[in-house]
């Protein structure tokens, strides 16, 4: 069960460094920068090897909610130690950390949110299950597979194709649109608006 009092911690996967920032991998990082916009903050450098910004979502009264929102530093496939780290720094329930993350099995643009599960064979996921249990919340973003014979590692590892990107904006606004009501509403009522 989710603790309204705890700060909810929302961690944007991806690979750091600017030849990463378009790559299907760091969709995460992308909806992550879009949250702290809307939130008006701006990404510091944290000693748990993570950028991250601090402050709240939701409408003023009971159901805003302190959000710590980070990318880490570290390659997507040691995501769990600055993740764990942020976890003992600002105090935060597992139940209260989101990761948002690229989705080959799911088609380009949809949304699914879950709480737990398996990795699916995503090595920051692998990893964060590792230091954490799987007991934490997922918004999978959509990537699809990679066309013809295409390996899965040259296709996470390259930019939205012009196509893609055309609506990139939209889907990335969504996903955060979708993070927000995890956090304010609680996984049910996000799930039954966002999952496509």
């Amino acid at each position: 069960m989710t603790d309204a009092a705890s700060p909810w911690l929302i961690v944007g996967l991806g690979n750091p460094g600017p030849e990463y920032a378009g790559n299907r991998h760091n969709v995460g990082f992308m909806v992550a920068d879009l949250l702290a916009e809307r939130m008006g903050g701006r990404f510091k450098a944290h000693k748990a090897r993570a950028q991250v910004v601090e402050g709240r979502i939701g409408p003023p009264g009971p159901l805003n909610r302190r959000v710590v929102v980070a990318k880490p530093s570290s390659f997507m496939n040691v995501s769990g130690g600055p993740t764990t780290a942020l976890r003992d720094f600002f105090k935060v329930p597992v139940a209260n950390i989101v990761v948002v993350h690229d989705e080959l099995d799911i088609d380009y643009g949809a949304l699914r949110l879950k709480l737990g599960g398996g990795d699916n064979g995503h090595n920051g996921l692998k990893s964060i299950t590792k230091s954490l249990g799987a007991e934490y919340h997922r918004v999978r973003f959509g990537i699809g597979r990679p066309p013809g014979r295409m390996q899965v590692a040259d296709f996470v590892l390259k930019d939205f194709s012009s196509t893609e990107r055309k609506e990139l904006g939209y889907f990335v606004d969504r996903a955060a649109d979708a993070v927000e009501a995890l956090v304010v509403e609680g996984l049910e009522r996000a799930q039954s608006t966002y999952n496509s």
